[in-house]
């Protein structure tokens, strides 16, 4: 898209000699006398950079450039000027100006500073579509999962994530502790700070102390300048802690005094480091063995439990298992380009029976595996690993193609009957949490209810 560029200057023979200038440039410009003119024209269309004059009459450069950023803090402004000090240029650039150029300037010179302005907002931009794109990934609305246990970690999160609370998060691997931490982090008041990740079983135990609370020079051999630690990079926002119970118990008792003292001691240095960072510890291991092992310290693990979620594999939330599927289809669809493919029916139940000893995360690689392999637009068992297709497809989801043919409308009838039994029966006779598992409104559930004559079928109270 050609950008835009409005020239603030109450000389008319230098805004029409700007305008010509920097169309030529393939530029669209735009030129208005005062200050008052600018915000007008701003409030109505939309400009990249403006070059505002510093000395005009009214409204002078530095408060249009206030009043313009107030209008659309993204544009860039650079002001110019026949009457330069450096008290205006150092004010200029307070107030959000891009540059500040002295009147009589060089037409190359006045080129590159724009070129620059433009670059540097362009950046900006991308910046703020990735960190937007991040906030979108990781916020609750975006967690899949409509069953029980997934709506009370959701709830838990949604409660936890503005508070300062330290959190633990267990769960087997793959279960996604570390998309969960990302939600709590992104969620917070912290999220325009660093979110600092940390695998305690991939560092070496040797290294550990350096990693975490940094080194000063000359600490050990090889200690050649002072290097802070992931502590310092996460200043003010989200270190996660994973697996902790494989971090060596000497260091446990320092990471416990770094929580409760909220500073740390580099490696070698004599002076504590003031730092301001939540913690969100992980685990895959059972916490009873861990402590019942020794490998977690009792007093750390206390000091962590403050908030304790624990995320289910997805063995327990098999529910939730057409919903991923659906999720990861439409991610690697739209990654590649293409219409998102949908999976046979034979396929949802095979992926339903299986175990997943990878949990969520292996769902994931199956997908995306599926979908680079099936050649069309329906995923049949074929695509699936062939370890899997094994698993015992449930008797309810076979259906034979007679030679002479079926009547469909009676066997989707029979199927969708027989699916509102077993969700009545889940449910416990409660049919609103029926129409919840089948994740249709209760208004729609009672009217098939009715359909199929099972409209007397006891409604419980919760």
């Amino acid at each position: 898209m050609t950008e835009r560029i409005l020239v603030v200057d109450d000389d008319q023979s230098l805004r029409e000699f700007l305008a010509i200038t920097l169309s030529r440039d393939g530029f669209e410009v735009d030129t208005v006398a005062s200050g008052p003119e600018a915000l007008t024209f701003l409030a109505d269309t939309p400009v990249d950079l403006a070059l505002v004059d510093l000395k005009m009459p009214g409204m002078d450069g530095l408060e249009t450039l206030r009043r313009l950023k107030d209008l659309n803090e993204t544009v860039s402004v650079v002001i110019v000027t026949a009457f330069s000090t450096t008290e205006t240029a150092i004010q200029a650039l307070k107030e959000g100006a891009y540059d500040y150029l002295i009147k009589p300037f060089k037409v190359d010179e006045l080129k590159l500073v724009i070129r620059k302005a433009l670059e540097e907002r362009r950046l900006r931009w991308e910046n703020l579509r990735l960190r937007r794109e991040i906030e979108l990934r990781y916020t609750l609305g975006n967690m899949v999962g409509k069953s029980s246990k997934m709506q009370e970690v959701f709830s838990t999160i949604s409660r936890v994530a503005e508070s300062k609370a330290t959190v633990l998060l267990t769960g087997e691997s793959g279960t996604g502790k570390t998309l969960l931490a990302k939600t709590v982090h992104f969620n917070s008041s912290r999220k325009d700070f660093p979110f600092v990740p940390v695998n305690c079983a991939a560092i070496p135990q040797e290294l550990m102390e350096s990693e975490l609370f940094g080194h000063v020079k000359g600490a050990f051999t090889g200690a050649v300048a002072n290097k802070p630690g992931l502590f310092e990079a996460a200043d003010g926002g989200t270190l996660l802690l994973d697996e902790i119970s494989e971090m060596p118990t000497h260091l446990q008792a320092k990471l416990l005094r770094a929580l409760e003292d909220r500073e740390i001691r580099p490696v070698g240095g004599t002076k504590p480091v003031r730092v301001d960072v939540r913690i969100i510890a992980a685990t895959n291991r059972d916490v009873t063995q861990a402590l019942a092992q020794g490998t977690l310290r009792e007093d750390l693990f206390y000091r962590l439990n403050v908030i304790s979620v624990g995320l289910p594999s997805l063995r327990e939330r098999r529910e939730d298992i057409p919903l991923l599927v659906n999720y990861f289809l439409q991610k690697f669809a739209s990654a590649a380009g293409q219409p998102s493919k949908v999976l046979a029916q034979e396929t949802l139940a095979c992926l339903e029976a299986f175990p997943w000893p990878g949990n969520v995360r292996e769902l994931e690689n199956v997908i995306e595996r599926a979908v680079t392999l099936e050649p069309g637009p329906i995923i049949r068992l074929a695509s699936l690993p062939e370890a899997m297709r094994g698993s015992p497809v449930p008797e309810r989801y076979r259906v034979e193609f007679p030679p002479e043919g079926l009547d469909l409308d009676s066997l989707l009838e029979r199927i969708e009957r027989d699916l509102m039994g077993q969700a009545l029966e889940r449910a416990g006779g409660i049919q609103s949490r029926a129409a919840q598992l089948l994740g249709t409104s209760f208004r729609s559930f009672r009217y098939r209810l009715q359909k199929y004559g099972l409209a007397d079928a006891p409604d419980q109270t919760a």
